[in-house]
């Protein structure tokens, strides 16, 4: 049954993909793809098939994101309920090839699985498909892979975290100048998932934000070594405000930690939704990446066989980072105001998040570094990554390989 609904896929393919082949090397591209402007309304969607792979489920604030933006590409592109196949659940093992093959098996022409772990087995099913497009979430192989349906694909998210640092900042001068906390409690804490290059990318940009605003802020980070798990996580966070932190940030994937702040009082900065609903009185702001601009885009690249890049990095002017909102209720006056001024120095090129003039490490300047990009299981640092007076992350590789601790962060 597998090599029949193969050879049918082969067919379908080559009258849709014919010569469809990925843009191979490093990436600088930011988003821009020929294929950036979807295909024109009335495009016949018909042949289209689109599989997703998530680790949890729509309880996983991470996996939930991913499955909003499959559904909300459906209802934008009219693709029916067979067209879109979502499996949830699926761990970092041969399950994840299985799943794969499955789809493949009931027609998919595009898989993308969202989870670091995933990778091998998404490569392995790219190999072994070359018909079907396959796209993978903060991986690092598909630049120097050669496998030409095989993609990676992240976005810019250190904007997005930045510009809630920023919110953060600017709560934390109102209880200073409230006198509610001194400049030298100005201590923030984080609820990180691993020990992992995209954490530490997102926990530092979000402290750099902070400290855009106040320069005496520092910053404890607690990791739970899980990608889900509500209880860590409320454990970390109420950790965290019991040694000080009074704003908590989280990259990690449930509410545990929101509901810790709630019950006790304290502001808390998500990640991938808006937890309003759940912490009324001390949810600040969320940022997250919308995958919908890169789903669309592959599915039309699909539809006029054209290119995708094998790293494809989403950018705030892609739509592929957003901020999901402002409590009014919780933020300090002007922070709006203040966010989209900081918006647009991005939008304009003008503000890089990892200047390394913003930040020390081990009290000096960083002014150059190799970075892992070349992951090949050694763990070779093999790529300088530091040029024009800044970090240059998610340039080389689509994946975020800031792994540094800098001055005023401490990792409990």
């Amino acid at each position: 049954m597998k090599k029949i609904a193969k050879i049918l896929s082969i067919v379908l393919a080559v009258a849709l993909v014919l010569g469809l082949a990925a843009c191979g090397g490093k990436t600088e591209n930011n988003g821009e793809n020929n294929s950036e402007n979807p295909v024109a309304a009335g495009a016949d969607y018909s042949d289209i098939k689109f599989g997703l792979i998530c680790l949890h489920d729509e309880n996983s604030t991470y996996d939930n994101n991913f499955i909003s933006a499959v559904k909300e590409v459906q209802q934008n592109l009219g693709l029916s309920d067979d067209q879109v196949l979502i499996k949830t659940n699926i761990p970092e093992t041969e399950a994840c090839l299985n799943a794969a093959e499955e789809l493949v098996d009931e027609g998919c022409n595009f898989i993308f699985a969202d989870s670091f772990g995933h990778e091998s087995y998404i490569l392995q099913a790219a190999q072994e498909n070359p018909d079907v497009q396959f796209a993978h979430a903060t991986g690092t192989h598909a630049h120097d892979a050669g496998v030409p349906n095989f993609h990676n694909a992240f976005a810019s998210i250190y904007e997005g975290r930045y510009l809630t640092g920023v919110a953060a900042g600017l709560k934390l001068q109102e209880m200073i100048d409230s006198g509610k906390i001194t400049a030298d409690q100005a201590k923030v804490g984080y609820v990180g998932a691993f020990d992992y290059a995209e954490v530490k990318s997102g926990y530092t940009s979000f402290f750099l934000g902070v400290r855009s605003i106040v320069e005496s802020a520092t910053m404890e980070v607690v990791y739970t070594n899980s990608w889900f798990d509500i209880a860590l996580e409320r454990e970390a966070a109420l950790k965290l405000i019991n040694d000080g932190c009074v704003i908590i940030s989280q990259h990690a994937d449930s509410e545990g930690a929101p509901k810790a702040c709630e019950e006790k009082g304290v502001p808390n900065v998500a990640y991938n939704i808006n937890t309003e609903s759940v912490a009324p009185n001390t949810a600040l702001v969320s940022s997250r990446i919308n995958w919908a601009p890169f789903f669309t885009l592959c599915i039309d690249s699909v539809l006029k066989g054209e290119s995708i890049d094998a790293d494809w990095v989403g950018t705030i002017a892609t739509g592929s980072v957003e901020l999901l909102g402002v409590n009014e209720k919780v933020a300090a006056e002007g922070t709006q105001a203040k966010l989209d001024e900081v918006k647009a120095q991005f939008e304009a090129g003008t503000l890089k998040v990892f200047d390394t003039s913003t930040f020390t490490v081990d009290g000096k300047t960083l002014d150059s570094y190799l970075a892992d990009i070349d992951d090949d299981g050694t763990f070779s640092h093999e790529t300088e990554v530091v040029s024009d007076g800044y970090f240059h992350e998610s340039v080389y590789r689509s994946a975020p390989c800031f792994d540094i601790v800098i001055d005023g962060i401490t990792e409990a």
